[in-house]
């Protein structure tokens, strides 16, 4: 499940629907808790699908969200923490700084803590199909090593930034040592999938709690068992 923004969209914004108000975030979250869901990572679903490590009871459900905003870290991770539940945090290298309601340093390092994953979208949040090999290297491989040496976590996922990827991003983000990537496609992931094109759900602004688990049935086609999918 994909989320941006968890605050109200400001006047005039042009993706309104980015941003998700606090209240029904909390109420999205709530909903899925009642119903039966509980949040993993994409590791602890990988290791669930290769190796099959538990996770828990109920189904899973990897909330990830993009871009490393400051309200990811100031509204989403106290109503996940109260309920138990992590994150998965796509930063890009040069996103939003800190003044301008970017995730800063010591943010980002208290999701962690929060035993929230990490992943990225590389440096600039770049159109990656239209870089040079040496530029989609710097995008891909090289803001996973930034990432491991400031923070100290594998940094295993690679999240296409506004989903546009081909074969050479593809082998890109292979070669870089990613253990599998994220798409703005809508659906389920399932583990017989390509590790390299893995759907998401995105959750739009003015989604009920009620709502998204009506998105979530809706969504699924022929699903699987609950514990062998994510959103």
């Amino acid at each position: 499940m994909r989320l941006n923004v968890i605050a109200a969209p400001p006047a005039g914004a042009p993706f309104p629907g980015l941003y998700v108000e606090p209240a029904l975030f909390a109420e999205q979250m709530q909903a899925l808790e009642r119903a039966g869901w509980h949040a993993v990572t994409l590791d602890q679903l990988e290791s669930y699908w290769r190796r099959g490590v538990g996770l828990g009871a109920g189904k899973p459900i990897v909330l990830s969200f993009d871009n490393g905003y400051q309200s990811q870290y100031t509204q989403a991770l106290p109503v996940l923490r109260q309920l138990g539940w992590v994150g998965d945090e796509n930063l890009q290298l040069t996103g939003l700084p800190p003044s301008q309601g970017g995730l800063g340093p010591e943010e980002i390092c208290a999701l962690l803590a929060a035993g929230w994953e990490l992943d990225t979208q590389g440096i600039s949040h770049a159109d990656l199909i239209t870089l040079d090999a040496e530029q989609l290297h710097n995008q891909v491989a090289v803001a996973r090593q930034i990432l491991q040496q400031r923070y100290h976590v594998p940094v295993n996922w690679f999240c296409y930034p506004s989903g546009q990827y081909d074969a050479t991003v593809e082998a890109a983000v292979k070669a870089a040592g990613f253990t599998g990537s994220t798409t703005v496609v809508p659906g389920w992931a399932h583990r017989d999938d390509d590790p390299y094109r893995l759907h998401r759900l995105r959750v739009l602004g003015g989604t009920s709690g009620a709502q998204l688990l009506e998105l979530l049935s809706g969504t699924r086609e022929d699903p699987p068992a609950p514990a062998s999918y994510s959103a």
